[in-house]
């Protein structure tokens, strides 16, 4: 996480909220509470911390298809992959040297 980690002693309310470095860090049940809102501010790009207790943190950020490691398109390559070894369409590698020569290094 970039920026800031901000602890509390046990005198802050549980309500609270701190903008630190355009980021909005927030306790876990002020979001449970207004969940819409914190999730139409990220949407538009800021950074939102949910802090849960003492000593756990979570960043809200929007995803889109393109973050998805197994979309439909990574599947059908999973697939295609196995199929491929299955038909013994594979080359092995033995050595460092040809894996550097697969990666184009």
């Amino acid at each position: 996480m970039n920026g800031i980690i901000v602890y509390f002693n046990t005198f802050v309310p549980q309500w609270y909220m701190l903008k630190i470095n355009d980021m909005l860090v927030i306790s876990s049940r002020e979001f449970r509470q207004n969940q819409k809102l914190y999730f139409e501010r990220a949407d538009k790009g800021e950074q939102i911390i949910v802090q849960r207790g003492k000593d756990k943190a979570y960043a809200l950020t929007p995803i889109n298809e393109d973050d998805v490691y197994f979309n439909a398109e990574m599947i059908k390559k999973i697939k295609l992959s196995a199929e491929q070894a299955k038909n013994g369409e594979m080359k092995k590698i033995t050595s460092s040297e040809e894996i550097n020569e697969l990666l184009g290094l």
